[in-house]
């Protein structure tokens, strides 16, 4: 068995609190584990300046049009190859 800590101001019920805590890592499961896993997010150098952010931002942009694109039954990770490959995959996602 494993044991998770919190600290929190916020006065809630254990099930009001629980919710929380699942939407939390909902988050970070739906969104941050797609940008490190798919995108490599985590294995960029790039830290001069604001370039980090603003790399962040195309990023941000590059995975929900890749999500909003919905004619083509695939993985993220799988679009993003069909895309490297096929123009026409790419004015799909880019015109989503």
């Amino acid at each position: 068995m494993q044991y998770r800590y919190y600290i929190s101001s916020a006065s809630l019920s254990a099930e009001e609190f629980a919710s929380t805590v699942r939407a939390h890592w909902g988050i970070e499961n739906r969104l941050h584990w797609v940008l490190d896993v798919t995108i490599r997010e985590d294995n960029c150098p790039i830290s001069r300046g604001h370039a980090a952010d603003n790399l962040a931002c195309f990023r941000h942009v590059a995975l929900n049009q890749i999500r909003r694109e919905k004619t083509i039954d695939a993985s993220v990770n799988r679009k993003q190859k069909m895309a490297t490959m096929s123009e026409e995959v790419l004015d799909l996602i880019v015109n989503a």
